[in-house]
């Protein structure tokens, strides 16, 4: 039987080709429990073979054609082969990270066949240090970032005695978590940019209830004066076309050290995250001589309660565009700048509908939805020149069949005329960042981590907590 595809995961697919693939992925690391043989991995990837209890979601792959009407749709594929999507890799010696996250850039360069389910995990040995990877994608026509992180919550556990348990495409996943997941994901920052495109054209008559916070806003964005709405951002090596090939880099910073900011100088840890990202950009940027005069604007989900939003309907989700501060060479002036436009935005959101907020994002977001969609690659700008979210993660130690998480980093989608996105989720006591870019576009990637870690450093010692 076939379901039609809502309007958000049909436009991924509308959006999608070789230069941009939509799928996001994650890279987990493990520690194997005390006392794995060395045929640990592959006893793992023959057990996840083994289940042959499919969840419906990953086997439903999309179909266009005269049954359908020309219309995406989702059918179920008959012909599954598990094999295709659950893959054993090892990696090259000397088995550094370095050969951890090529194979991962490469991984995550190639497009998912639409004959198929659109996901693969792969099990990655060969680490020298002993630990096993384990990189999952899916395209984002199933998923969005935030609901890939809870199906990896459900398939763990707290508790380091727990075997046999379900891998991430079973069905028998616990029911408490599973609706606890469904939950969560109903209302996801990472719905944000097409959920906003669809509902673009249909947001007039709310919108119209309450015409004064949303006049004001685009009268401030035309101004350029506020960051709810973006209509201006300078020129960058990132806001360019770019290719299929992705180089990924990923690393963790104690939430320690960034909660000391943030309490030194009464910010929030997104403003501390934001911070180090403006930091890092701008090192990186001087580095290569193309460092703009004005600063370059981000664009930043968020969750916020509105005005309007009742019990009901929970929080609102929106976008804040986030100048950040990159023209200044003081960290404790970027964190203030950070600080301040955030604010501003929040605060300018706050004052919305839910629909209102949405409207708002529409507005912001459909310029750089509509560029590889009607393939006006290098003919128009979008408004801001990278995306960087925070996704929060499981608060606790986690577990697989006793093997321990040390580690998971989120693999993002680079669009056209933004080569560089940067996502980041806590988990336990880390924040975990994930690079992702246009290989062409943005070389010598990884020298943002060290950008990063000098930034953390330097807003340390800027708030004096270092």
């Amino acid at each position: 039987m076939a379901v039609p595809l809502d309007p958000t995961a049909a436009g991924f697919l509308l959006a999608e080709n070789r230069n941009m693939p939509m799928h996001v992925g994650g890279l987990q690391l493990f520690e194997k429990p005390a006392g794995a043989g060395r045929n640990y991995v592959r006893d793992t990837y023959q057990q996840m073979l083994a289940s042959a209890d499919v969840s419906p979601l990953f086997k439903k792959r999309p179909t266009r054609g005269i049954t359908t009407a020309g219309q995406w749709a989702w059918t179920e594929d008959t012909q599954f082969d598990i094999e295709h999507h659950v893959r054993h890799s090892a990696l090259p010696n000397p088995g550094r990270v370095r050969e951890l996250l090529d194979l991962t850039s490469r991984l995550h360069s190639t497009m998912l066949a639409r004959e198929r389910p659109l996901w693969e995990t792969h099990l990655i040995e060969g680490l020298k240090d002993g630990r096993v990877a384990m990189y999952t994608k899916i395209h984002h026509s199933v998923v969005d970032g935030i609901s890939a992180m809870r199906l990896l919550e459900r398939a763990l556990s707290t508790d380091p005695d727990e075997r046999d348990m379900p891998p991430l495409w079973g069905s028998q996943l616990r029911r408490k978590r599973n609706e606890r997941s469904a939950a969560e994901s109903e209302r996801s920052l990472a719905d944000i940019p097409m959920d906003a495109a669809r509902t673009a054209l249909g947001i007039a008559a709310d919108a119209a209830g309450m015409p004064g916070a949303l006049i004001k806003t685009l009268t401030k964005g035309v101004r350029n004066e506020t960051s709810a709405l973006s209509l201006y951002a300078p020129q960058t090596m990132f806001n360019v076309p770019i290719t299929g090939s992705r180089r990924f880099a990923a690393q963790g910073w104690p939430l320690e050290r960034l909660r000391g900011v943030s309490k030194a100088s009464r910010t929030t840890l997104n403003d501390v995250v934001l911070a180090m990202c403006s930091g890092a950009v701008r090192a990186y940027l001087i580095e290569h001589n193309a460092l703009p005069d004005r600063t370059l604007v981000s664009m930043v989900p968020v969750g916020l309660q509105s005005r309007s939003a009742s019990s009901e309907s929970g929080n609102a989700v929106g976008s804040v565009m986030v100048r950040l501060g990159t023209d200044l060479d003081d960290p404790a002036e970027r964190l203030r700048s950070v600080h301040a436009s955030m604010n501003d935005g929040k605060e300018a959101l706050g004052s919305m509908s839910p629909l209102q907020i949405q409207a708002m994002s529409a507005i912001g977001m459909t310029p750089a939805l509509m560029i590889p969609m009607l393939r006006l690659n290098g003919i128009v700008r979008p408004p801001f020149n990278l995306i960087i979210s925070n996704v929060p993660g499981p608060k606790t130690t986690q577990y697989l069949n006793g093997a321990k998480l040390v580690g998971t980093y989120p693999v993002s989608i680079p669009m056209q005329g933004m080569a560089l996105n940067i996502t980041c989720n806590s988990y336990d006591e880390d924040m975990d960042f994930g690079l992702t870019g246009c290989r062409r576009s943005v070389p010598h990637l990884q020298r943002l981590l060290t950008h990063l870690d000098d930034e953390l450093s330097a807003l340390e010692k800027a708030v004096g907590v270092s």
